[in-house]
């Protein structure tokens, strides 16, 4: 599939489905409960807000990652929430997000360590132009590290969609060489599309929020949803270009 039919689709993908998107926009919205209920300091509304919290984390993860391997199938449907695979696979996404975090977890700290001891010596000799440069450097790095781990990230969900093996999603090398086969040039057109998109829907955000307490909830419920939904499964069509065996479930 060529990239702009991919760009297409992706975009159409979410409004193709209105009638299964408030199954995700429910999800959402449950947790949007935890700010208002802390805002509002009511210990009941934080107590459901904490429990909606914990079926978000067990449910929304497997459940996109449902739309990554419809989008390698090419189709055009939503998922149905099956609860069995759905937690399944937000604990095994879980596990990949932790693995792959490592090592921006690990810049991170080295970042901090730094920033701890530049402020130390800032105190004495005051070099507040090395300091500020230190921080400058770190700071990129590790936003650069981040966002390239993000992106192993994502298409080491399309691999684990495609084998439904985790410890072939594991294996960073083959994620990168996948990269490679899907083209470099194609994955960078991909990530400039995902930050368009970012923007364009950080506008629409910006405008919703003013309305006051709806504002927040269409936010929530309505505008990350479809974001979720069409990256996912822009990331599922985008892996549909490399020939491989298909996820067997």
């Amino acid at each position: 599939m060529d990239f702009g039919k991919i760009i297409s689709n992706s975009i159409k993908y979410p409004f193709r489905n209105i009638k299964k998107l408030p199954i995700l926009i429910i999800l959402f919205i449950l947790i949007s409960t935890i700010p208002i209920a802390w805002v509002s300091d009511n210990r009941y509304l934080l107590a459901f807000g904490l429990f909606s919290l914990f079926l978000f984390i067990l449910i929304v993860p497997g459940y996109l990652f449902s739309m990554v391997e419809i989008g390698l199938n090419e189709s055009t449907m939503f998922p149905s929430l099956s609860f069995g695979d759905t937690i399944r696979d937000s604990i095994r996404l879980l596990v990949l997000r932790m693995a792959y975090m490592i090592v921006p977890a690990c810049v991170l700290f080295i970042f901090l360590s730094i920033l701890s001891i530049s402020g130390a010596n800032l105190k004495f000799d005051l070099s507040v132009l090395r300091y500020f440069f230190t921080l400058g450097v770190f700071l990129i790095a590790a936003v650069v590290i981040y966002i390239l781990f993000e992106i192993l990230l994502f298409f080491a969900k399309a691999r684990l969609a495609y084998l439904n093996s985790l410890k072939e999603a594991l294996k960073v090398n083959e994620v990168v060489n996948d990269i490679r086969t899907i083209g470099v040039i194609n994955i960078v057109k991909w990530v400039i599309f995902m930050a368009v998109l970012m923007v364009v829907f950080t506008f629409i955000s910006a405008w919703v929020m003013e309305i006051p307490y709806v504002g927040f909830l269409i936010y929530i419920g309505v505008v990350i949803p479809i974001l979720e939904s069409i990256s996912n499964y822009s990331v599922g069509l985008l892996y549909s270009n490399i020939t491989m065996k298909p996820a067997v479930r």
